[in-house]
């Protein structure tokens, strides 16, 4: 029996954009393929085969609807065998070619992806019945799992400007999650982190509207917990997370006094107003993994991401120095990492341990540990992550001073004692938005909150009539609704930002407004009947056809217009 000195939990966060027919490699739907290979189907075998074992684990997945939706179409499962038959032919090439080389630690080195890519397909077809939704549900139906959710889209909530948008990104996400995963969530990943407290805007020089707080339409949803960054909890500097380079190009972070501490911990959970409870990460296991410079991924003797062979586009290197340039590397040699996962997996073992017992000497309580990570860190851009997270599991699972735990259950056998008021935050650079609204994505959110409040004019005329299920305006304003959350991804502004594809991201932002402009104009025009508009339409709905039930009343006006002196 355990007497623990406190409680860890991992939260892992899996989002990824809409990409369905909308480019393949380097941007599009390989994003997801790859996902599917090298981080949910290996995570899955993990958690199953820990499940097998009798080990028991809790852990806390965050999947977004969007991410749902991709992963339960049909399309995008047949893409994926198509995708790993690819990958399978590739290394057998690679065998080929490494073999007539005489190369023979490069040829072992594609029969082991040959190898892999074999046991991940059949478990995709066999084991999972193609179904990954299906698979986490039954772990979260099991008790090893909390799924929890994200915003529809993962919009970033703050920078909305009408709560109408806040509002159905929120809770299409929540009918979303329900409808995959069969329960309601107990919790939300908000999108980046980013969170708004309550606001004033003035409607006239003697007026003004509370705009609630983001925790306010949690409450109003029934939800438990969000997530936010160790700053918005504890105050003093922001972490930068995952980057290797400095600042994002020419754009320059900016400054901030963050330093004056709150004298709250991200050890505990604290109570909002509105009775939703707020968890922060915490800063020293986050640096352990985050970091590209000092963290566990940077251990030179784990797997290059960067470096990939100019025929078959596998990995063969090793990371070998962080500092040195991409034709420097040395080859990648599987022998020689099973020692550091297993010290690095240790090492955060003993972290946790450690960092728990400092809390709970200088409070007395019986504190928190919350490990939240991009889910894609692991297995994609980490390589020996999902290993290194197996590992992990097993030793605090059998740590007697350490308790595995999911947020939801924490908050049942810890109820918060404080409320705390969470300030306008986020996860990025600064603790700030300006990762997402910049001199370099400024005209994006131009777009963006027109098309809301064209969004809510349509809402409103519409509502007010009498709509046939299958009519055209009823697929045209399903439509709309469609478009104006894929124009809300927050993975835009952040992709032009990192410079990471901000060509990509551009057209298809531009691609979205787009589309929804021409369905309003043909909703304002009663042209929703025209030949040509419901050949576009038809087109439209097979390619941006996520969130069949969505509802446009969601996006109905939910605070007054400004209005001018009389």
């Amino acid at each position: 029996m355990k007497n623990p000195l406190g409680n860890f939990c991992f939260v892992l966060h899996s989002h990824l954009p809409y990409i369905k027919k909308a480019g393949v490699w380097p941007f599009g739907e390989e994003w997801l393929l790859e996902g599917m290979l090298e981080t949910y189907l290996p995570l899955l075998d993990v958690l199953e085969q820990l499940r097998d074992e009798k080990i028991p684990y809790k852990i806390v997945v965050g999947i977004t609807p969007i991410l749902a939706e991709q992963l339960a179409d049909d399309y995008f499962k047949k893409r994926f065998e198509e995708f790993v038959s690819d990958k399978i032919r590739r290394s057998n090439f690679d065998i080929e070619k490494f073999t007539n080389r005489h190369q023979n630690d490069y040829r072992h080195l594609a029969e082991l992806y040959k190898h892999s890519f074999e046991k991940i397909l059949d478990s995709f077809r066999n084991r999972y019945n193609r179904n990954i939704v299906a698979a986490f549900r039954k772990l979260q139906d099991e008790g090893y799992v909390e799924i929890i959710t994200s915003a529809a889209t993962h919009g970033y909530l703050p920078l909305l400007s009408r709560d109408s948008s806040v509002y159905a990104q929120l809770k299409i996400g929540i009918d979303i999650h329900k409808k995959h995963f069969g329960k309601k969530p107990k919790g939300i990943w908000l999108p980046e982190c980013a969170y708004r407290p309550e606001k004033f805007v003035q409607i006239t020089k003697n007026e003004s509207y509370r705009k609630p707080a983001i925790d306010e339409f949690l409450a109003g949803e029934g939800l438990e917990y969000f997530i936010v960054d160790s700053r918005a909890i504890s105050g003093g500097a922001a972490f930068s997370g995952w980057k290797r380079n400095g600042v994002y190009g020419d754009i320059k972070s900016p400054v901030i006094d963050y330093s004056k501490k709150t004298g709250k911990t991200t050890m505990l959970p604290y109570l909002t107003k509105s009775g939703v409870a707020a968890f922060g990460r915490n800063f020293e296991t986050g640096l352990q993994v985050w970091s590209g410079e000092m963290g566990y991924p940077a251990d030179g003797n784990y797997r290059e991401f960067h470096k990939k062979d100019c025929d078959s586009g596998l990995q063969y290197w090793k990371i070998t120095s962080t500092k040195i340039d991409l034709g420097l590397k040395e080859i990648y040699n599987p022998g020689n990492v099973s020692s550091r996962i297993n010290e690095n997996s240790d090492h955060f073992n003993w972290l946790v341990e450690s960092t728990l017992s400092v809390f709970s000497k200088d409070s007395g309580n019986e504190g928190i540990v919350v490990a939240p990570y991009d889910t894609e860190l692991l297995g994609h851009w980490w390589f020996e992550g999902i290993e290194w997270l197996r590992q992990v599991l097993i030793k605090i699972s059998q740590n007697p001073n350490v308790e595995l735990t999911t947020l939801s259950e924490y908050l049942k056998n810890h109820p918060p004692e404080y409320v705390a008021e969470i300030p306008e935050s986020s996860w990025g650079d600064g603790g700030g938005h300006y990762v997402w609204l910049n001199s370099q994505t400024n005209w994006l959110w131009t777009y963006i909150h027109d098309a809301e409040v064209q969004m809510e004019d349509i809402a409103g005329i519409f509502s007010r009539k009498e709509i046939l299920p299958d009519s055209d305006e009823a697929r045209a304003l399903k439509q709309a609704s469609r478009e104006l959350l894929l124009l809300q991804s927050s993975d835009w502004p952040f992709l032009i930002t990192t410079k990471q594809a901000n060509e990509y991201a551009t057209e298809r932002f531009i691609l979205h407004y787009n589309r929804f402009c021409r369905i309003v104009l043909a909703l304002k025009d009663n042209t929703v009947s025209n030949g040509e508009f419901l050949e576009f339409l038809k087109l439209t709905e097979e390619i941006d056809g996520a969130f069949s039930d969505i509802d446009f009343r969601k996006f109905s006006r939910r605070e007054p217009e400004k209005r001018s002196e009389q």
